[in-house]
């Protein structure tokens, strides 16, 4: 019998490290972490990380094309993670936010000082590469030379 308890009871502690384990890593390797538009605004603001902002929709195919190509890339989920607060808005659930920005059309990139200011924008899809290639310019600041 107290060796049935002793078996159950290393079982449930393997089990239960093995999840934690598989969630942490998960957490960490899955994806970008995406805020909300509010939420991303004041954490930039105690962060000093510059804002990048993804407008998109449901129903928007090259928003899709997006989320499945270039924000699955390893490059720049550690590159966004690294560097930027990086906040998704739906423009049919947040129109006034998309709106502040004169939002056009889908997808829209939007990058932000960490105070809020504007840098700029970049309408349609980017691929992994171009997509890095811009985070990289306004990590440099090149827009300021």
């Amino acid at each position: 019998m107290r060796n049935a308890f002793k078996f159950a009871f290393m079982t449930f502690v393997f089990v239960a490290v093995t999840a934690f384990s598989a969630h942490a890593l998960e957490s960490t390797q899955g994806g970008i972490q995406w805020n909300t538009y509010k939420d991303g605004m004041a954490l930039a603001a105690s962060s000093g990380k510059k804002i990048y902002i993804n407008f998109h929709a449901d129903w928007c195919k090259y928003c899709t094309k997006m989320a499945n190509t270039t924000f699955k890339s390893k490059e720049v989920i550690a590159y966004l993670t690294d560097n930027f607060v990086s906040v998704q808005v739906d423009t049919d659930k947040e129109q006034a936010v998309a709106r502040k920005y004169k939002v056009r059309g889908l997808p829209a990139s939007l990058f932000l000082e960490g105070d809020g200011a504007q840098i700029g924008n970049q309408p349609g899809y980017l691929d992994p590469d171009q997509f890095l290639k811009m985070l990289q310019f306004v990590v440099k600041e090149g827009y300021k030379k």
